[in-house]
């Protein structure tokens, strides 16, 4: 069933498809809040995606959960009316049946959101099923067709936040080529560095955009677009960035003999440590 109801401007679909295909690779910044997301627009981003740990952790919640269902979709909308094109990561889909997750990719759509990350890792550690996640974005396409989505694989993912060896490339592109009979609009690796197998990846995928997660100290813009990827995305990193800058900053103005950091980027707060934050806010009361 095609959803019929009032949404974006199909220019505004087809807008977004292009950045995934110009001469640059798309740059994609992710916000956590109102703000956030106004600001990267201010300074002249066409596009945004939202991040969940940064949603998650703002929120005091657990990432990766379905916890921030409800607080996602009102971030949405509320961004959606900025004058740049949103995508949104809705973790695994918010939903246990297809049809749920379709039903809240419809809810975002008629908010104007242009795209969606959905990913097949779960919060135990495994990943879905192939073939669930494949209903999934089938659900999805056929209830929104013009809502991009970018299928997210956490194969690499779940290897690196765990410690873990990474999986072969072949265990990668037997879920991405799925993804992508499926109806997947994008590919999305977090987690993927090694550039010989992003390269591979990204000639495999042809004409569908390889989006690979900025890692700072292994990737650079100018090499990952060499390579052939097509979306680069900050994920949680602008987050993280800001939550250490602001730490250090109100650090310096109580501790003003301590030399700043030459490398701002060296010790910012890794995932887990970020996630670990709503653990505080776990059992506790009104304050």
């Amino acid at each position: 069933m095609t959803d019929t109801s009032d949404g974006p401007a199909p220019d505004r679909h087809t807008a977004f498809r292009r950045l995934h295909h110009g001469d640059r690779p798309l740059l994609l910044p992710n916000a956590w809040d109102h703000a956030s997301a106004a600001a990267l627009v201010r300074r002249g981003f066409p596009a945004i995606g939202t991040t969940s740990l940064g949603v998650a952790a703002a929120a005091g919640l657990p990432d990766a959960t379905g916890a921030t269902r409800d607080g996602t979709i009102a971030l949405a909308r509320g961004i959606a009316r900025l004058p740049a094109l949103v995508t949104v990561d809705i973790e695994g889909g918010f939903g246990e049946r297809p049809e749920e997750v379709a039903a809240v990719a419809a809810e975002l759509d008629r908010a104007g959101v242009v795209g969606v990350n959905i990913e097949d890792g779960r919060p135990d550690g495994t990943l879905a099923p192939l073939a669930r996640q494949c209903a999934v974005i089938e659900a999805v396409k056929d209830r929104v067709p013009g809502l991009f989505v970018n299928a997210r694989t956490d194969t690499h993912w779940l290897a690196a936040i765990g410690g873990g060896t990474p999986p072969s490339l072949a265990t990668t592109a037997e879920r991405i080529e799925a993804y992508v009979r499926a109806g997947a609009d994008g590919i999305f690796v977090p987690a993927l560095v090694d550039e010989h197998n992003i390269g591979a990846l990204a000639g495999d995928l042809d004409e569908t955009p390889l989006n690979i997660l900025f890692t700072p100290g292994r990737h650079t813009y100018e090499r990952l677009a060499e390579l052939g990827v097509r979306r680069i995305s900050c994920g949680s990193l602008l987050f993280r960035a800001a939550l250490d800058h602001a730490v250090e900053l109100a650090w310096s103005i109580a501790h003003p003999g301590v030399p700043a950091r030459a490398d701002q980027a060296a010790d910012l707060p890794g995932y887990a440590e970020a996630r670990s934050l709503a653990d505080d806010f776990t059992g506790a009361g009104p304050t």
